[in-house]
């Protein structure tokens, strides 16, 4: 089994982050503050942001000792205060061998040991399948559809809202 390891980013990601990060088959499942191209200038700003001041639970994916992927919880704040938003992505060589599943569990169970945290929700586009797949996986459900709200270049998707619970999680299976 290959050891999926989370981790803080450090600026020796760079060109693992931009070789892996550039690749249109990535950047088209993810919102347009992933970028593509993915550069070296955004690689730089990405790790500064990531790594910077106060509490950020932006994680590099390592594999054999190189940065293959990033997953982060953004907890929430005001009336949503009990909820986090989970993100990810994974270089395409990667996928399928299991490391964002394991990835995922990972990050919720850092999640609901160390945040007053109640609720971790993913927002997939419709068309994405695998990350659909890796979700339920890992315990979540599927709350909401909504029809075309996500504006991808120039296709109107489906977003699709995942959850898991505190209440509903185990971390034994």
């Amino acid at each position: 089994m290959i050891e999926v390891k989370l981790r803080s980013w450090r600026i020796s990601d760079l060109e693992d982050l931009v070789m892996y990060a550039n690749n249109w088959k990535i950047a088209r499942n993810l919102t347009d503050q992933f970028p593509y191209p993915y550069t070296k200038k955004t690689g730089r700003e990405f790790i500064a942001y990531a790594t910077g001041e106060g509490p950020n639970h932006i994680f590099a994916i390592e594999v054999d000792g190189q940065a293959v992927g990033g997953i982060g919880i953004h907890p929430l704040g005001d009336i949503f205060r009990k909820n986090a938003e989970l993100g990810y992505w994974l270089a395409e060589d990667f996928w399928g061998k299991g490391i964002i599943t394991r990835a995922i569990g990972q990050v919720v169970e850092f999640t609901f040991k160390n945040l007053d945290i109640d609720r971790i929700f993913a927002r997939p586009f419709g068309s994405n399948m695998p990350s659909q797949r890796v979700l339920e996986k890992n315990g979540f459900v599927l709350e909401a559809r909504f029809e075309g709200t996500i504006l991808k270049g120039d296709e109107l998707q489906d977003e699709l809202l995942y959850a898991l619970r505190r209440k509903d999680w185990n971390p034994d299976e």
